[in-house]
């Protein structure tokens, strides 16, 4: 990545969500590994990302997928060992491949040592490090539902949990508990770890009167509405521990509220969160007024603060790209333009460079407790069955079509979405437009959403055409066609017309002068 020397790295990065369970096993438990990653990361230099978000990887029961943590300084047996990781940091690095972590710290597993600790007697000295009451209120925990409240027996006290009961919830307001959670960060950085993305980052601080909230009465969850300006402390702790190391280490908060204008207060004063997820683009059907909107709400509120932007179209808690727009590969190509060319830095989830489609669960097959199995199944790295994977059966079913969908299929055919990603992030790459340029909105039908990205020395027009028939889309002055999601008419000066469900990215045509 050719990168202007005074930005910080990810605000011209493209970084690439890796669901380590998923994405390549190397041990035959029919569970991805440490070792399989490392063994992958040519495969992701060749794509080209340019930072890797793990996962959970640290030991844990995994009722949540990991994110009950038992140990936040270890790594479960089941994808390798602190060897390993450390093995992948240096080989991240020596492909010029930052490496990103997930932090957890609303919570731990309830086979956490402290909260082992914090339920055996009312008066030992970690019983503050978790929220217990006597009495519950009405709050509402996320996954499973029902109250945020679980009964202790031992110590007949109640304690919240705002997702599963196995996950009690940690007390931040306990000065010990921060300084723990600070060597926790400490302890990867030293590492070298290069960030972290910190999960529902927005829940950490607790309203201290702990009232009933009429919202709850309604049954939404407190994870949609917890929003206490003590989770900003708390970040701001941790964002001046982290600015303390060099090489810009970054912060991304998964601040799940669907409202810009909220997410945007995570950002404080340049002194909290780096990026925070945006999520009502997760939400978006394939519509052109809503994506207008989301893009026009988060330039509106981010751009104001002069806050970093990110995009995000799917994740391991969503469904994929081409599942939400009713399988369509056409939709799925151009979203993928439209992901890569808006202004901010765009997150790539494991597969959705295969065009992966949600794997189908039954009740047998069923593993997570929210029923989120579906984006999270294993990538299929072969043509031939079990694709790649050997040795026991992988813990989910593949999705559907495989073979065809295979990085092995793919990467021989110069139309496949593999190559599609891998033609977008050279163009990205090389233009400083895409990377780092204002974004403006341009008049177009109103199925199409264009817009420009320029800066001083670059420009580009991308524009996305919504619609199951062609549309125009006149233009000033001459354009040539750099990219199209279905590949038709590259390399071409633009004709001012947008195929079906087409999207392109045009730059100015230069004319060559005789010497």
């Amino acid at each position: 990545m050719s990168t202007t020397s005074h930005l910080p790295w990810w605000k011209e990065a493209v970084i690439y969500q890796v669901y380590p369970r998923s994405f390549a096993d190397t041990n035959g438990d029919g569970i991805g590994d440490l070792p399989g990653l490392i063994g992958q990361l040519d495969y992701l230099k060749a794509l080209g990302v340019d930072a890797l978000w793990l996962s959970p990887i640290y030991p844990s029961p995994m009722c949540d997928a990991g994110y009950d943590i038992c140990d936040y300084t270890n790594v479960d047996p089941l994808f390798g060992n602190l060897a390993d990781l450390d093995h992948l940091i240096s080989e991240a690095h020596n492909r010029g491949l930052k490496l990103l972590m997930d932090f957890v710290p609303n919570h731990t597993s309830d086979q956490h040592p402290w909260f082992i600790e914090s339920r055996s007697s009312r008066n030992n000295p970690r019983r503050d490090w978790y929220i217990w009451r006597d009495q519950p209120n009405n709050w509402r925990a996320s996954i499973e539902g029902g109250s945020a409240w679980a009964w202790d027996d031992r110590s007949q006290q109640y304690y919240l949990h705002f997702f599963l009961p196995e996950q009690p919830d940690l007390n931040w307001h306990n000065p010990q508990v921060v300084e723990a959670m600070h060597q926790v960060l400490r302890f990867w950085l030293d590492r070298g770890v290069d960030g972290f993305r910190i999960d529902v980052v927005h829940c950490v601080g607790k309203d201290p009167t702990f009232a009933d909230d009429p919202r709850c009465m309604a049954g939404e969850t407190m994870v949609q509405i917890n929003d206490q300006p003590y989770s900003h402390e708390v970040l701001r702790g941790l964002r001046r521990l982290v600015d303390h190391y060099p090489g810009d280490r970054v912060l991304i908060g998964e601040v799940n509220i669907r409202s810009t204008v909220q997410v945007a207060a995570y950002y404080g004063a340049s002194d909290e969160l780096h990026m925070s997820f945006n999520f009502p683009p997760l939400d978006a059907p394939w519509d052109p007024v809503v994506f207008r909107l989301c893009i026009r709400e988060t330039e509106n509120c981010l751009g104001a603060q002069s806050a970093w932007p990110t995009w995000a179209l799917s994740n391991h808690d969503n469904s994929r790209i081409r599942s939400r727009y009713g399988g369509s590969l056409l939709r799925a190509h151009a979203a993928a333009v439209m992901l890569l060319t808006l202004r901010g830095t765009p997150f790539i989830f494991q597969g959705d460079e295969l065009a992966l489609e949600d794997t189908q669960v039954t009740t047998q097959t069923r593993v997570d407790p929210g029923g989120r199995d579906g984006s999270r199944a294993p990538l299929p790295w072969k043509t031939h069955t079990p694709h790649g994977w050997t040795g026991k059966a992988p813990w989910l079913p593949f999705p559907p079509d495989s073979t065809v969908l295979s990085v092995e299929a793919q990467e021989a055919a110069n139309d496949s979405t593999l190559s599609l990603y891998r033609r977008l992030l050279i163009c990205r790459r090389e233009s400083e437009a895409l990377r780092i340029g204002e974004w403006e909105e341009l008049p177009s039908h109103p199925q199409l959403l264009a817009y420009r990205r320029h800066c001083t020395s670059d420009e580009r027009i991308v524009c996305i055409n919504f619609g199951e028939v062609e549309h125009t889309f006149p233009l000033a002055g001459q354009w040539v066609t750099e990219i199209t999601s279905d590949r038709q008419g590259e390399d071409q000066r633009f004709d001012g017309t947008i195929a079906a469900e087409q999207a392109v990215i045009l730059r100015p045509e230069r004319i060559e002068h005789d010497q």
